[in-house]
């Protein structure tokens, strides 16, 4: 299984889970994509410097090639499902007290 396809499911299991499982709706609410907007450049940061100096290194039948501050656009992908299904928990969670 390649990191490409990896990313891409979770991206859609992630968006599963907020829109159906959690039923929290963060990908609807402009906080979401502004928390968002705030972590992306750390996470291109972060990305840059590990796979600039070769302490993380892909494969390069596993990913598909493009990348964006040195590190493949999978990683983004990856980052962003991790993100939202955190936060869908996090926020469903809760809820619950």
């Amino acid at each position: 299984m390649s990191y490409t396809f990896t990313a891409i499911a979770f991206v859609a299991v992630s968006i599963f889970f907020d829109l159906k499982l959690t039923k929290v709706g963060l990908l609807r609410r402009r906080a979401f994509w502004t928390s968002y907007a705030i972590i992306l450049p750390f996470q291109l940061l972060t990305n840059w410097w590990l796979t600039s100096r070769n302490i993380v290194m892909y494969r390069s039948g596993a990913i598909i090639g493009v990348r964006i501050a040195a590190a493949p656009l999978e990683d983004l992908l990856f980052g962003f499902a991790l993100i939202l299904g955190v936060l869908s928990l996090w926020v469903r969670l809760g809820k619950r007290s």
